[in-house]
């Protein structure tokens, strides 16, 4: 008998990780699937996130793909699903979060959801419709550099708009601040006038808590991952979650890590030049080489590395060198150049014996899980707010996966990730 009541569908991997992390904040346990199951469910945890890599894909193939995600959560027991995507809104004016939600929308026979990628701890608000990165809008942001989704405008309304064939509405901040019937109220209101995609203000995790109470009886809700937050407690509350539901269990790994960082954020910068003044070993791969050479330097670099000093190879770059690269060699090869050769550093970690594999970006993640062959990662303890360590099996041992989005975590993240494996 099934025991899932909730399912996540995740765009990217680490947005998958992100919510994932968030939710077993309760103790309960998550199960992280990479990609669709093709066995029938059995075993199921009480939440099932499903990571998709459907972000930057063709707007067909991520509708075709969440759907296929949505039946198989269904067959897994889950009645509240959640469409996850970015906390900066990733997309293009074609999607795919607007065509997605629809088509989940239209699966689930509701007529209305909500959409808020908020995450105040990441220090993304949304007021007055606009989302914010720290005290920057959107569009002002290191996003607007953004190698595959440069985020060019910060109106939620306005950049969904355009990927919807139904109309968007604001359920404002000072609405949210008179509480969950004043939110409950709005949406009904909206309903009534055909509104079928409501933007949601927040700015404190207290805004996100009073939202989630208000959709909590709602099929579909979307947005980033703090959303989802409130809700085991909620479920719980409202006795669909069993008290004696399945717990969270972290375990521990041997020492040997790499540290494999492929994102290009100001964060994800910051979080390379940190780690490289640790002293730790490290490679910067560049493209330009990489076309002319493919892998072998860097693979004979790592044959040499005792893992044991978790040594770091990244081809993380300020935007400048990353136009360039994309500008002689197109966006498409530029990008494939590294996470190939990201996934290959992968697995000759885990022949040399890595216990520990760090991943940073999204795009990056998906190929190392890939490469390593994970289908499913048990939520484990929290890095930073929206990366949890998580451990998995590849070619038969056990490892810790910690898979990172690029703008998350503090400058110290790859030394934390370390830090708090050690301390469990």
């Amino acid at each position: 008998m099934s025991g899932t009541l909730f399912g996540v569908i995740a765009d990217d991997f680490t947005g998958a990780t992100d919510i994932a992390g968030l939710l077993s904040r309760a103790g309960v346990k998550v199960s992280l699937r990479i990609g669709v199951p093709s066995e029938q469910p059995s075993q199921t945890s009480p939440f099932e996130v499903i990571a998709l890599k459907s972000r930057t894909a063709p707007v067909a193939e991520a509708v075709a793909e969440t759907r296929a995600a949505l039946r198989w959560l269904q067959s897994a027991g889950a009645t509240r699903f959640f469409w996850k995507y970015c906390s900066t809104f990733d997309s293009t004016a074609e999607g795919n979060i607007g065509p997605v939600a629809e088509a989940l929308m239209a699966d689930l026979n509701t007529d209305q959801t909500v959409y808020c990628p908020a995450f105040p701890e990441n220090g993304r608000s949304v007021f007055m419709g606009n989302l914010f990165v720290g005290q920057q809008l959107l569009s002002e942001s290191p996003m607007k550099d953004h190698p595959l989704t440069p985020m060019r405008d910060s109106n939620l309304m306005r950049l969904l708009a355009p990927q919807v064939t139904k109309p968007v509405g604001l359920t404002d901040r000072l609405t949210v601040a008179q509480g969950v019937k004043a939110v409950q109220s709005s949406l009904a209101s909206h309903r009534q006038e055909g509104i079928a995609h409501v933007i949601v203000d927040a700015v404190a995790n207290a805004d996100l808590a009073i939202i989630a109470e208000a959709c909590r009886d709602m099929p579909l809700m979307t947005g980033g991952s703090a959303l989802a937050m409130p809700l085991p407690a909620i479920y719980l509350a409202d006795g669909l979650l069993a008290a004696d539901a399945p717990k969270r269990h972290d375990r521990k790994v041997g020492p040997q890590t790499i540290v494999l960082s492929g994102s290009c954020s100001a964060m994800t910068n910051a979080q390379v030049d940190a780690y490289r003044e640790t002293g730790a070993p490290n490679f910067q791969l560049d493209p330009f080489e990489l076309a002319q050479t493919g892998p072998d330097p860097v693979l004979t670099w790592l044959a040499d590395q005792d893992l044991a000093r978790a040594p770091m190879i990244y081809a993380t770059a300020k935007p400048e060198s990353v136009k360039a690269a994309q500008q002689k060699l197109g966006v498409t090869q530029a990008g494939e150049l590294i996470e190939s050769t990201l996934a290959a550093c992968a697995v000759a970690a885990l022949d040399q014996g890595a216990a520990r594999i760090i991943v940073a970006g999204g795009e990056t993640s998906g190929a190392v899980t890939k490469a390593l062959q994970v289908t499913q990662l048990d939520i484990a303890t929290e890095i930073a707010p929206g990366v949890p360590w998580s451990f998995c099996t590849s070619e038969g041992r056990d490892i810790a996966l910690a898979l990172k989005s690029g703008n998350f975590g503090a400058a110290s993240f790859f030394s934390d990730a370390q830090t708090k494996l050690d301390t469990l």
